[in-house]
């Protein structure tokens, strides 16, 4: 998964992933000390007993990525990209409501969407999948995803994060 805090990523893995894959996210040792290495651990414990499994964390950069790739190469399994195409102010309002450990900083919302670079096959996915959150009217693709950056229809890429020319590219 790739996405802002707040895109949807969570909503997107229930809905279409939990009840195949096993999810992993940092978000669920909040009190970890090294939750990257745990991470990364209970990744490749999954991978090596045959485990399909999601990713449920930002993953906003290739650096951010690598290691994960490392390991589903690793495994021997083609590793895909889904990333959640969400406008800022979306992502933001829905950070606002959330209370807790669950709300971030808005600093920190900024800081991932300043390292945010749409992952690509050349980076070493098999497939990388973008969702747009923001589409709208009867043809909605919304929550099924479609193949790379087409997802996003021409009309709405005012509304979405993921304009032409608005990401880092490696």
């Amino acid at each position: 998964m790739v996405g802002l805090q707040g895109s949807g990523k969570s909503t997107w893995v229930a809905e279409h992933l939990a009840g195949s894959h096993v999810v992993v996210s940092k978000d669920h040792w909040p009190n970890a000390r090294h939750r990257e290495s745990r991470q990364r651990r209970v990744v490749a414990e999954q991978l090596a007993a045959g485990a399909s499994v999601v990713v449920d964390n930002t993953n906003p950069s290739p650096a951010e990525r690598a290691p994960l790739l490392e390991l589903a190469a690793e495994a021997g399994v083609p590793a895909r990209a889904v990333v959640i195409d969400t406008a800022m102010e979306t992502c933001r309002q829905r950070n606002d409501v959330r209370t807790g450990r669950a709300r971030v900083p808005e600093v920190g919302l900024f800081s991932t969407a300043a390292r945010l670079v749409l992952p690509s096959t050349a980076e070493g996915f098999a497939q990388v999948q973008v969702v747009c959150a923001q589409a709208a009217g009867p043809d909605d693709d919304r929550g099924r995803g479609t193949d790379a950056a087409a997802a996003i229809p021409e009309g709405n890429r005012a509304q979405t994060r993921l304009r032409p020319g608005s990401l880092h590219q490696p």
